[in-house]
C-alpha cells in the first residue's frame, strides 16, 4: 500500500510538471483516478480525504493570509487600478461641477479617504478566512477539488460575505472618521450646496467602501486560488509538498 501511494504521489509531480498537465488538480484527480482503478480505493481515499483536505486548506489559508496583507498595507486599495475604490456613483455630478469651479482636489482627497478606510478594515478578513477554512467540510473540499477554476472563491464569497460585511463595517465608520473622510465629505458638500441651483445629493460612504473592499478581497483571492491550482507546491506549506512530491 505504501508502495502504491509513493507511486501515486510521483505520478501527480510528473504530470504537474508536464505543460500538457499543467494544472495539479487535474494531475492528481488523474493520478487518484488511475489508483482507484487499479482497485487499491482505501489508499485513493486516504490520499484524497486525508492529505487533499488537509492540503488544500493550507493552501487555501497562506493564500488568504497573503491577500489580507498585500491589501492592508498602505496603497493596497488606493494604488491597484484593479481594486481602486473610486467615488460613489451618487457624487459624479459632485464631482464635475467640484472640477468646473477648480476645487477637484477636494474630491482627490476623499477618494483618497476612502481607499485608507478600506486597507485600514481589510486586516477584520483574515480571522474570518481562517473560521471558514476551518469549518470546511470533506465534502467542501471534494467540490472546491473538482469545481471550476474559481471554486474556493466562491466558497469563500457565500460562506465569508455577511460576516465580512459587518465586522468591516464598524472599523470602516471608524476609520473614515480616523482618516478624515467624513470631514471631507462635510467639506465637499458644503462647497457644492453653495454653488446656484444644484441637486441635493446623499452618499452612503460606509457601504460604499464596504462593498469595494469586499470586492478587493475576493478578486486577489481568486488570483490566489489560480496560483494555487497551477502550482501548490512552490506557493503552499510542508503538508503540500508532502503530497506532491518535495
Amino acid at each position: 500500500m505504501l508502495y502504491r501511494l509513493l507511486s501515486v504521489v510521483a505520478l501527480a509531480l510528473f504530470m504537474a510538471a508536464s505543460p500538457v498537465h499543467a494544472d495539479w488538480f487535474d494531475s492528481l484527480r488523474e493520478a487518484v483516478d488511475q489508483l482507484e482503478d487499479s482497485g487499491d480505493s482505501a489508499t485513493a481515499a486516504a490520499l484524497s480525504n486525508s492529505d487533499i483536505t488537509a492540503g488544500l486548506k493550507d493552501a487555501l489559508r497562506v493564500g488568504s493570509e497573503r491577500v489580507v496583507k498585500q491589501l492592508a498595507k498602505a496603497d493596497g486599495f488606493n494604488a491597484d487600478p484593479k481594486i481602486h475604490i473610486p467615488l460613489p456613483d451618487s457624487l459624479k455630478d459632485v464631482d464635475a461641477l467640484m472640477n468646473g469651479v477648480g476645487l477637484g482636489y477636494m474630491m482627490d482627497d476623499l477618494e483618497l479617504k476612502l481607499n485608507r478606510a478600506a486597507e485600514v478594515a481589510t486586516p477584520k478578513a483574515k480571522r474570518i478566512f481562517g473560521d471558514a477554512i476551518r469549518k470546511m467540510t470533506i465534502r467542501d473540499v471534494q467540490g472546491i477539488y473538482k469545481g471550476p477554476d474559481d471554486a474556493a472563491t466562491r466558497y469563500f464569497k457565500g460562506k465569508m460575505s455577511d460576516p465580512l460585511s459587518d465586522e468591516m463595517r464598524p472599523v470602516i465608520e471608524k476609520a473614515l472618521s480616523q482618516v478624515g473622510a467624513v470631514r471631507a465629505y462635510d467639506k465637499v458638500m458644503g462647497k457644492y450646496q453653495a454653488l446656484p441651483f444644484v441637486p441635493d445629493v446623499k452618499a452612503d460612504l460606509s457601504t460604499h467602501v464596504v462593498n469595494g473592499g469586499l470586492s478587493g478581497i475576493f478578486h486577489y483571492m481568486a488570483v490566489e486560488e489560480a496560483a494555487i491550482r497551477k502550482n501548490p507546491a512552490k506557493r503552499t506549506t510542508e503538508i503540500l509538498r508532502k503530497v506532491f512530491g518535495h
